[in-house]
């Protein structure tokens, strides 16, 4: 699976998790240079405290285009760190 933004690759790997229709990819597999953090935080009844990283591509921002769970409740542990998009990133295989 690819996650793209601007026809930038912003993460790969054939190890995602698909989790609600989304797909989450490793950590390692996310490309850091276009990530920064966001102070954004929202609570999933089931996940837990989501974090979100804003994406940014040529001097352009996507604002909390990608969320991440650093603490999961248990039924989210397959997931604990892994990182999801919206905001118009297209995820494909």
């Amino acid at each position: 699976m690819k996650a793209t933004w601007k026809d930038k690759v912003i993460a790969e790997s054939d190890k995602t998790i698909v989790v609600e229709n989304n797909h989450y990819f490793p950590a390692e597999s996310v490309k850091k240079e276009y990530f920064k953090e966001s102070n954004t935080h929202t609570v999933c009844p089931w996940k837990g405290l989501a974090s979100y990283y804003d994406v940014e591509v040529n001097g352009e921002i996507n604002h909390d285009a990608a969320w991440y769970y650093p603490e999961t409740k248990p039924a989210a542990d397959n997931i604990k760190g892994y990182v999801a998009f919206w905001k118009g990133v297209e995820v494909k295989g």
